[in-house]
């Protein structure tokens, strides 16, 4: 399925146009694109571990071939979801944050119990 192709060579390849600029400092935006390819990783190994768990609860023993088989049921389907949903909600709360700073510009509360304490 996957012979013959050269990962290396398809991971360094040059992406056509430009890419996408989010930050004013270009080291800030390589610096999310590799967190965000470690992320994805995780999730990826997060998944097999998931796979890996389920087969051993299933038979006790197992092999490469049947890790690399395994299709879960609807059942862990929506469990494996939750999880990536979860796992994901976590890594971006810092952003999310910022994101209901700038819908909401109100201080919070302790600002204000520092401006008017003194």
């Amino acid at each position: 399925m996957t012979e013959g192709i050269d990962w290396i060579a398809r991971a360094g390849a040059k992406p056509k146009g430009r890419r996408p600029a989010f930050f004013e400092d270009p080291a800030v935006d390589r610096l999310l694109s590799l967190t965000m390819a470690v992320v994805g990783e995780l999730s990826v190994l997060r998944e097999r571990l998931d796979t890996v768990e389920r087969l051993l609860d299933a038979k006790g023993t197992i092999s490469r071939a049947e890790i690399e088989a395994y299709v879960p049921d609807r059942t862990a389907g929506e469990e494996r979801g939750e999880m990536i949903r979860a796992y994901i909600a976590r890594v971006m709360r810092g952003f999310q944050q910022e994101v209901e700073a700038l819908e909401n510009p109100d201080p919070p509360i302790m600002d204000w119990v520092e401006k008017f304490s003194k």
